[in-house]
């Protein structure tokens, strides 16, 4: 009879969740409807935007919260019970393992086969994975730089160009979700332990981050949003330092100083996007940073589309690139680990900065390459260093047991 009551409470719970925050996007909406006129003509129009997806994604994240703290004030899982809901409410917030709410287990890693493998069968894996990430990042950044900053052309000749960054987002992970399943059928897994709220984080924070870079190219060139998203060890530094107290090694303070120095001389000596001055703010804090349904944007997307066809083509392409991008990270890491990785992909923005100048013809003068050229550099010296740290740090504790 309890679990009865509360399985009633949880669909209370939701219900006034989704309908506050509803209610709220309503009013935001009503508010951008009278000021269209205003929003239009200015740079700061994005955070309106954020603010109807953040509260899209809050129609998940409040009721589950309340859900959350309701289960552990009333012990819901320990009292047990029959049914899909309480079988649903342990999956999300226990899983398959044995640890209670927020437990912190440890897990063991997958023991690697690195040891295994020839020098031959090494250096093709390392070419593959190479390869594999190159083309669909590669692909991905022309194909984002093409949907957010050109214009379609249909046969009568009018042109437009698309703006909603939400719609390229959901659509990448609709196809992300697809082709994820697909290689669970074909690639058996081991049974999957954690609880599922633990995958809030890392999936609100990749779907908004993803938001952003759609939504700063229509504030910053691409190769700017690059050399940016190069940069984030600044914020992340700042954000350690200020909030966690961590501690940093000297090597990486000089890192980030010479990041930020060639990130300043790429952006005084670019020549795109000087129009404005609140333009690349918006765009730069945009890359440090209502579903669709709420927003009402399905029908204008799906009238893009007729009119448009390209556009089908272009949105199919960039979201198989996204997805299978993502399935070379996890399997090159597996395979040769996060150094590896990291060189992979610092070289791979470098090749998306020569890409665009190239194809979209952006003008970076001798001044820009050199900034761009140190902030590369900065970002190789950072791995270097971090992995010169380990070894040293290896042999001494290895050192230290022998002595022992």
């Amino acid at each position: 009879m309890r679990n009865f009551v509360s399985d009633i409470v949880f669909c209370i719970l939701l219900l006034l969740s989704v309908s506050l925050i509803f209610g709220a996007s309503e009013i935001i909406k009503s508010l951008v409807n009278t000021g269209e006129s205003f929003l239009k003509s200015s740079s700061y129009s994005w955070i309106i935007r954020l603010c109807l997806n953040l509260l899209s994604y809050a129609t998940v994240l409040l009721p589950g919260y309340l859900i959350y703290k309701y289960v552990r004030h009333t012990k819901y899982i320990q009292r047990g019970g029959k049914g899909c809901i309480p079988k649903l409410v342990h999956l999300c917030f226990v899983g398959h393992c044995e640890t209670g709410l927020l437990d912190s287990s440890s897990y063991a890693s997958t023991p690697s086969n690195h040891n295994q493998r020839t020098f031959t069968q090494d250096a093709l894996l390392l070419l593959y994975c190479f390869f594999g990430l190159q083309i669909s990042y590669l692909t991905w950044g022309y194909l984002q730089e093409k949907i957010m900053t050109q214009d379609y052309q249909d046969a009568g000749g009018s042109k437009e160009r698309f703006q909603d960054s939400q719609f390229l987002v959901f659509i990448n992970r609709i196809l992300a979700f697809l082709m994820s399943g697909l290689y669970l059928i074909i690639q058996r897994q081991p049974q999957h332990k954690a609880p599922l709220y633990k995958y809030a984080f890392c999936s609100l924070s990749n779907i908004m981050s993803s938001w952003c870079q759609y939504e700063a190219l229509k504030y910053v060139s691409f190769p700017t949003q690059v050399l940016a998203k190069a940069s984030k060890i600044i914020p992340v530094m700042l954000m350690g330092k200020l909030v966690s107290h961590s501690t940093y090694e000297y090597y990486e303070y000089v890192t980030a100083i010479l990041i930020s120095i060639g990130m300043t001389l790429f952006m005084l000596d670019s020549s795109d996007y000087k129009s404005g001055g609140a333009t690349t703010v918006s765009g730069i804090i945009l890359l440090g940073a209502m579903s669709l349904f709420q927003q009402s944007s399905f029908p204008l997307i799906c009238s893009f589309m007729m009119k448009y066809p390209r556009f089908i083509v272009d949105c199919l392409l960039i979201s198989i690139c996204s997805a299978s991008g993502q399935l070379y990270i996890f399997y090159t890491i597996s395979k040769f680990g996060p150094v590896t990785f990291v060189i992979m992909m610092t070289i791979r923005q470098g090749l998306a900065i020569l890409l665009s100048c190239l194809i979209y013809h952006h003008s970076v003068t001798v001044i820009g390459i050199i900034g761009i050229l140190v902030v590369f550099g900065s970002v190789f010296l950072r791995t270097y260093c971090n992995n010169r740290l380990r070894a040293i740090r290896r042999r001494r504790a290895a050192a230290n047991s022998i002595k022992d």
